[in-house]
Parts: structure tokens; C-alpha cells; sequence
């Protein structure tokens, strides 16, 4: 498969120098269960600030996530999504001089030439947000800048992808929706059974993302897009952001592989075009591992896959990042 010439750059240079932007990863939810440690090195999951900087990440997309449905009383979906900020917060004064808050654009830019991380809040689920629309404002002020509407189960903005016979957004949702574009923060379509994911499409003003999803002509998981989802993002100028579960690179997660990840890839440019294609690990999401992309440090190898595949050095790069820095800069600033 050729894409143009093929990268003129050495494939660890060509990684190194490029913004690396993963729309999805679930330490914040691991690290206010556990305590485990982000300014440390650890011998658990797939992210850290260390393996962060090591893999050359430029931004990374922290969920703000819990099994929402099933919290006790007194730890309610708002308390608990403002105590996964705080952790966030905690992370940022630890290493203020490597780990940075982006808000903008220009944030992940001046990250990148400072050799930073620049650290992304989102809402994984409206359930946080308890029906209301001025706590989205809230969670935007404390620098939320992504948001899905659901997890697997039902909340107030709608059915999740795990709901049996799901509808589509409330009236709640598509209010969301469009108070989001108003504040600017990306619409992320991942969890939304296909009457959710069309509502949003059918709401939203600007580019939506997919921040975890791959092609379901591949791998037939609930999570996957159809080629008519696919088409649908890319026809808003939004991204899909490819991620490494095993369950969602082949059926089952068997065979799973760095391999299987660039087939998603390749499907997934073919199907919409390079410019509308991502990366969104989900690393600390899932237990099983994808053999080649056991953790963050193991990027540089997706990098030298795409290489090898005969994508020209642009199209790395927009794969890499520059694709959802380009929706990043659209809707949030």
C-alpha cells in the first residue's frame, strides 16, 4: 500500500519530531482507585509520565470515567468526576516543569517545543453532569475539552451502546450538544449506539470525533464504525481515532496485534482519507494486551509500521496528530 513517497525521515526521527496526540487513555479513573503514581515509573499499565515522555507523546486525552450506574450514594457521579479533576490537578503540581493543562491549541504547540506532555481532560459519559447544563460550564471552566455523551449504560443524553433496543439523545443530549459547540469542547461519538451517534451528527455545528473506535468491516465489536459512521465523521472534518483493545482490532481479541491495528488504519484511510484518522490508545482501559503496543513506549513502532506500509512523512504525521490537533484548534481554540 503507498500513500506517496515514503517517509524521507528515519522512523524513530520522524516520530520523535512529530506531535503525537491520543485522544483516550483511562488513568485518571486507575489512579484516583489506587493511588498509583504518575510522576514515577511504574511496573503496572500502560501510561505514566515517564513512559509518557519515553514514548514521545505530545497530548494525552484523560477520561474523566467510573462505572457511573453503579457508584454508592456518597460517591455520586459529580463528586466523583470532580475527585478524578483533583487527581488530575495533583498530577499537574507534581511535575509542573514536564506535565502541562491544554486548553488551546497553541497549548499542545508551546508542549512540543518545550518537550512537554500536555495533559486533555473529558467526560467520558454526561452522567457528571446530572442534567444540568451549567455544570458542563463548570467542568469546562476546570478545563474539560472533550466530551461523550455516554458510556455503555443510559443516562440523561441518551443510550449508551450497551442498552438493549437503544433510542437516541434526549431532549437533555441534543441541548448538550449544542451547548458544547458554544463553549467548545469536542463531541466524541464513542459509546453512542447508531440512533445516538446520527442524533449528534444531526446536531452538532462542527467536526465530531471518535476518540476509541475502529472499522466494524474488520472487527464486528459494538464499539466499531460502520463504513457509513466512518463517512459520516469524515464528512463533518472530524477524526477517527483508532484504538488498540484487543476486542476491537479482531473478533473476540484473538490475534490481536500491532498488525491488526495498522489493518484498521489502512481500512479506515482508504474508506475516508488520511486526513480523518487518529490515534486513541485506550491504554489503562483494558486488561488483555495487543501484542507490539503493550504500553506507551511502544508507539514509536506503530511509527515505523506506518513507515514500512509506504505512508509518505505528511501522512504519518496527520496519523500521528496533526489530524486531531487540526479539530482540536477548529473547535476548542
Amino acid at each position: 500500500m503507498n500513500y506517496g513517497n515514503l517517509a524521507t525521515m528515519d522512523p524513530l526521527a520522524l516520530h520523535l519530531d512529530s506531535i503525537v496526540f491520543d485522544a483516550h487513555c483511562d488513568f485518571l479513573h486507575q489512579t484516583t482507585r489506587d493511588g498509583r503514581r504518575f510522576d514515577q515509573r511504574l511496573s503496572v499499565g500502560c501510561i505514566d509520565l515517564p513512559r509518557l515522555i519515553e514514548g514521545s507523546v505530545t497530548a494525552q486525552i484523560f477520561a474523566v470515567w467510573d462505572y457511573w450506574a453503579k457508584l454508592p450514594a456518597d460517591r455520586g457521579p459529580t463528586l466523583e468526576g470532580m475527585r478524578q479533576i483533583s487527581t488530575f490537578y495533583r498530577m499537574l503540581d507534581l511535575r509542573a516543569d514536564r506535565f502541562i493543562l491544554a486548553t488551546r491549541a497553541a497549548d499542545i504547540e508551546s508542549a512540543k517545543a518545550e518537550g512537554k506532555v500536555a495533559g486533555i481532560l473529558s467526560l467520558e459519559g454526561a452522567e457528571p453532569l446530572a442534567g444540568d447544563l451549567g455544570l458542563l460550564r463548570v467542568f469546562y471552566r476546570q478545563g474539560v475539552r472533550n466530551l461523550g455523551l455516554t458510556w455503555d449504560y443510559r443516562n440523561r443524553a441518551g443510550d449508551g451502546v450497551g442498552v438493549i433496543n437503544p433510542s437516541g439523545l434526549t431532549d437533555f443530549g441534543r441541548a448538550l450538544v449544542r451547548e458544547a459547540d458554544r463553549l467548545g469542547i469536542m463531541l466524541d461519538i464513542a459509546h453512542l449506539p447508531p440512533q445516538g451517534v446520527d442524533d449528534v451528527l444531526q446536531v452538532a455545528q462542527g467536526p465530531v470525533v471518535d476518540s476509541h473506535a475502529n472499522a466494524s468491516t474488520l472487527c464486528g465489536h459494538r464499539r466499531n464504525l460502520s463504513d457509513a459512521q466512518l463517512d459520516a465523521v469524515a464528512a463533518t472534518g472530524g477524526v477517527v481515532c483508532v484504538a488498540f483493545a484487543p476486542k476491537f482490532i479482531t473478533p473476540d481479541g484473538l490475534k490481536a496485534s500491532l498488525d491488526g491495528v495498522l489493518d484498521h488504519i489502512d481500512y479506515i484511510v482508504r474508506r475516508i482519507g488520511v486526513d480523518h484518522v487518529g490515534l486513541g490508545s485506550d491504554f489503562d482501559g483494558y486488561k488483555e494486551v495487543t501484542p507490539g503496543l503493550e504500553d506507551v513506549t511502544r508507539l514509536p513502532a506503530l511509527t515505523a509500521g506506518l513507515v514500512a506500509r509506504g505512508y509518505e512523512e505528511a501522512s504519518v504525521r496527520k496519523i500521528l496528530g496533526l489530524n486531531l490537533l487540526r479539530v482540536y484548534r477548529q473547535v476548542v481554540g
